[in-house]
């Protein structure tokens, strides 16, 4: 963390706002000054002020608190689908390129078809076939990411099980399962930090953009997608803020996120090293 705020003060100040989207979501309940769907028909539509920092919508519900709460279901959907796509990104990764041979080229061809299909086409039949919702959206985004990024593992893999300490434990006896736990795992660490850092912001921004589409977390839960193809596209004109608010919101958490990624993956990774 020292060396992060040393040296890459951009990757620090992202990871500084990651966190705070974090604890904001952790803590919405707290932070929200009022509930996410909390009618005031006599405040509707009403330019930010003291009371509504952020404005209010048609139905006089907060932004502000429906920002928050937006950043819950973005935060548990975000860490969710980066813990699933790492995993899977690990588990098929260390496989292919340890074992090699005929096991790797049916994994490799296996993930050349499943890249082979739009994404976005992949969650939209999902959505439409098994329904929208915050189960179908993190398993769907968890193996969409996962297997693509199973490419970056195997290759750190293949570069790893050459060194001479993995053929000296080959020499000794020692098993597969025990070679691939203590010896490849902690080698191919650093990208799979960055994996799972970078799944985080495209696991918000593909909930957003299904979410835009109507595919999304279904109501009453709030998501920033879902406000900016609601009301904030309806009422865009006479209420800027609508769109505005959620908006800047999504910008800054996938931004920080990715400007976070980039400078893990510089400071643990000496071939991507940029200058000081």
């Amino acid at each position: 963390m020292r060396k992060l705020f040393r040296e890459k003060r951009l990757g620090a100040a992202g990871a500084v706002v990651a966190i705070f989207f974090l604890l904001v979501g952790i803590f919405a309940d707290v932070l929200a000054p009022y509930g996410m769907n909390e009618v005031d028909m006599g405040a509707r539509m009403h330019a930010p002020s003291w009371e509504h920092p952020f404005g209010t919508d048609n139905l006089g519900r907060d932004l502000l608190s429906r920002c928050i709460y937006g950043a819950q279901i973005s935060v548990i959907i975000g860490l969710s689908v980066a813990v699933i796509s790492t995993t899977i990104s690990a588990l098929i990764g260390i496989i292919s390129g340890y074992f090699g041979g005929r096991i790797d080229m049916l994994i490799q061809r296996f993930v050349d078809a499943w890249m082979s299909f739009p994404g976005l086409v992949v969650l939209i039949v999902v959505a439409s076939v098994f329904g929208s919702g915050i189960t179908q959206i993190i398993l769907t985004l968890g193996l969409l990411i996962g297997i693509g990024g199973s490419r970056i593992v195997r290759s750190a893999v293949v570069s790893v099980r050459e060194d001479m300490y993995i053929h000296a434990a080959k020499s000794i006896g020692a098993s597969s399962a025990r070679i691939l736990w203590r010896h490849v795992l902690p080698n191919v660490i650093p990208p799979l930090i960055v994996l799972f850092s970078s799944s985080v912001g495209a696991a918000i921004l593909a909930e957003s953009g299904l979410s835009f589409l109507g595919l999304g977390v279904p109501p009453p839960h709030p998501t920033w997608g879902g406000m900016l193809s609601g009301n904030g596209r309806t009422y865009m004109l006479q209420g800027p803020w609508l769109a505005l608010a959620p908006g800047i919101c999504l910008t800054l958490v996938v931004y920080a996120i990715n400007v976070f990624g980039d400078a893990l993956r510089d400071m643990l990774d000496p071939r991507m090293r940029g200058t000081r």
